[in-house]
């Protein structure tokens, strides 16, 4: 088999030890906002740091190193863990009767899906509610680059780990060396957790709503601390704020930098964000006018409503304002759709990204070519360089898997009991990490009432989805196993 579990057990273990101190700090906050959960999160702190501890200190061997193998098991045993102890805190607080349902809570907190199973959310305890927002904060980067500045300590390269763990088919990095790499991101990811922050409390949120609000919008998560998400605040000015921030969250982090550094053209050069900044504009102005002819009314709200849906999907961060499925059919299922398009490759969004795309597209196209000139050498460029093949063997791959997985996870979801419609959104939201969906789990709905076998299999779908499938599905291969 020839993998050495000793990475393994101390990266986890470290991952548990960080989590173990996410909860004490939890703790801190509710018993600052006199919350009596504040106990549950020191117990569950307590179990959750020990067992890092264990899991830290065992030795099955004196080697560090890390190959792929070991790279892409720590990255899925990690985020298991992540959310098994992760949903320590509802289980023991009572407010989550059944650990399926914890587990989903906590899933969909680290996955950045934004899926709940509470009904009625400004009646949990504030301790609960800064946890759900602080796992999506610490899933959005992902909770292994976030991380890979400390595997020195521990001895362990992290290339690997990024590989696996990094969010899209992109190549491009922000400095050769990934431990540099890692802070940089976490450093942006931080600032702009941060400015978003006061934006929302100067703008008339409470301190406690605004940074839970900056967590869920720069992670594109979307656990809101409001049963009725953003719509509670009839705000325009807070939901342009959280719009242009999630669309930024949306972004290639490694364009992010450039931007900051000034380097425009760099930028603009950039052809996933130009269809990305595009197709949101463009959008965003049919939807306008296609839902003022649809319901009426004032032409600046429809458009509003419009823009932070579209903006709220397609990086599936999903924060509501409205309720896009009483509409209209067409505009139900326009939505629909863009639970799977995803945003920009390197971005904390979840979904298939708009490079895959771009490239499936480009492919398509020139597929027809190809078709009147047979001898001809045709390829695609994307940034004016040839896509490799083998790039464009794992892009269409990837898409036939997730049509796959989409599929199949329908089936098993209507095996259930659940209607087919609610069956294909709810595969949809979660495979996509999005949040909202149609049917019965749209936007103004949750998933409370999903069977548990239903709760079990989402959550596995959204694992999959954060994951980028082959992450996890490659463990279930044969070849994975064997030595050569």
């Amino acid at each position: 088999m020839n993998i050495n579990l000793q990475p393994i057990s101390n990266v986890v273990g470290v991952l548990l030890m960080l989590l173990g101190l996410s909860m004490f700090i939890t703790s801190a906050v509710a018993y600052y906002n006199n919350s009596e959960d504040y106990l549950h999160f020191i117990y569950s702190g307590g179990v959750t740091l020990v067992s890092g501890l264990i899991f830290w200190l065992y030795k099955f061997s004196t080697s560090t190193t890390v190959n792929k193998r070991e790279g892409y098991l720590i990255v899925t045993l990690g985020w298991l863990f992540m959310g098994l102890f992760g949903a320590l805190p509802y289980y023991l607080s009572g407010v989550a009767p059944y650990f399926s349902d914890a587990f989903f809570e906590s899933v969909s907190g680290f996955t950045t899906t934004g899926a709940t199973i509470f009904k009625d959310i400004e009646g949990l305890g504030q301790g609960i509610l800064f946890w759900r927002s602080l796992t999506h904060w610490i899933g959005g980067m992902g909770i292994i680059v976030l991380t890979v500045a400390l595997f020195p300590l521990l001895g362990i390269a992290g290339i690997e780990l990024f590989v696996a763990e990094a969010p899209g088919p992109t190549a491009d990095k922000v400095h050769p060396r990934i431990k540099e790499t890692a802070k940089r991101l976490w450093l942006i990811y931080f600032s702009l957790t941060v400015l978003l922050f006061f934006i929302l409390w100067w703008e008339g949120m409470t301190p406690f709503d605004a940074i839970n609000h900056a967590f869920a919008t720069m992670a594109t998560g979307g656990f809101s601390t409001k049963n009725a998400s953003l719509a509670f605040y009839n705000s325009p000015l807070i939901e342009y704020t959280i719009a242009g921030f999630m669309f930024i969250a949306g972004c290639n982090y490694v364009v992010i930098y450039y931007l900051l550094k000034g380097r425009f053209q760099r930028v603009w050069i950039d052809e996933e964000f130009r269809y990305y900044t595009l197709f949101i504009l463009i959008s965003s102005l049919i939807l306008g006018l296609w839902i003022n002819f649809m319901v009426g009314g004032d032409y600046e709200t429809n458009f509003r409503n419009g823009l932070f849906m579209l903006i709220s999907l397609v990086t599936t961060t999903g924060f509501v304002t409205a309720d896009y499925t009483l509409w209209s059919p067409g505009l139900t299922m326009f939505f629909f759709l863009t639970l799977f398009l995803g945003a920009c490759a390197g971005s904390t969004a979840g979904g298939i990204k708009f490079i895959r795309h771009m490239v499936f597209v480009k492919n398509t196209y020139l597929e027809f070519k190809r078709i009147l000139h047979p001898r001809a050498i045709v390829r695609i460029k994307v940034n004016k360089e040839l896509v490799a093949p083998r790039i464009l063997t794992h892009i269409l791959v990837f898409l036939l898997v997730y049509l796959i997985l989409f599929i199949l996870g329908s089936l098993f979801i209507t095996i259930t009991g659940i209607d087919f419609l609610t069956a294909i959104g709810g595969v949809a939201t979660t495979l996509g990490n999005v949040g909202p969906s149609i049917g019965n789990l749209g936007p103004m709905n949750n998933f409370s009432d999903v069977p548990t076998t239903a709760k079990w299999i989402f959550s596995v779908l959204m694992l999959l989805g954060r994951l980028e499938l082959f992450t996890i599905l490659i463990l279930f291969t044969p070849f994975f196993w064997r030595s050569n």
